[in-house]
């Protein structure tokens, strides 16, 4: 299994750059779903692990006073000054096939943090790209209170069920959509309201 989420890895990094090599400047600068964040500090992020080696993280972290948010907001948008368009995304070309996984997070964290980010940029853009449903499937089998205590989400009384993958969670009201827009919500992102169905829909479209 481990193989098989590391090769999806891989090939979620070659598809992100494919995307991202084919977006405009004003895209670039274009607001993602992560709140604050254009697209070039979303890659900024992606790319962050492939620069900062374990010192620099925990320097980062002891600056931000041990909040990771705090300090990946202020990498992300002291990278973007650093290096230009041009040079992220070659940082991630460079780097697909890199055995980074988060703390604690293992593979499917790495394919998690990847898959997540590509959609904070391809919903917000409109871009015609969908991750196939099996790797989000193997984000969502993994998921678990953990993730909805991290970001916040309140799911109470709402029952989660995907369209297109074998994959339902919670009780209550339904919310319908693609696995990779519940995977979304799950993670505390707001989608578009035409991508949502059921009478839970209203919570989270924006």
């Amino acid at each position: 299994m481990a193989d098989e989420v590391r090769a999806a890895v891989v090939a979620e990094r070659t598809e992100l750059v494919q995307m991202l090599a084919g977006l405009t400047p004003e895209q670039w600068a274009a607001p993602s779903l992560c709140a604050g964040w254009r697209v070039r500090e979303v890659v900024a992020h992606i790319t962050m692990p492939y620069r900062m080696g374990l010192p620099q993280f925990l320097g980062g972290m002891v600056r931000a006073r041990g909040n990771f948010n705090r300090m990946a907001d202020r990498v992300a948008r002291r990278d973007t000054g650093r290096f230009s368009d041009a040079e992220l995304l070659g940082s991630l070309r460079d780097n697909v096939a890199h055995q980074w996984q988060p703390p604690g997070g293992g593979p499917v964290g790495a394919l998690s943090h990847d898959l997540i980010h590509g959609l904070d940029i391809s919903v917000a853009l409109g871009v015609a790209r969908r991750p196939p449903v099996e790797r989000v499937g193997m984000i969502l089998a993994a998921a678990d209170g953990r993730n909805l205590r991290y970001f916040g989400v309140d799911l109470s009384g709402v029952r989660l069920e995907a369209t297109d993958l074998d994959f339902r969670m919670g009780a209550g009201a339904p919310l319908r959509g693609a696995a990779q827009d519940l995977l979304l919500i799950v993670c505390g992102r707001r989608v578009p309201a035409s991508r949502l169905e059921g009478t839970a829909a209203g919570r989270f479209t924006g």
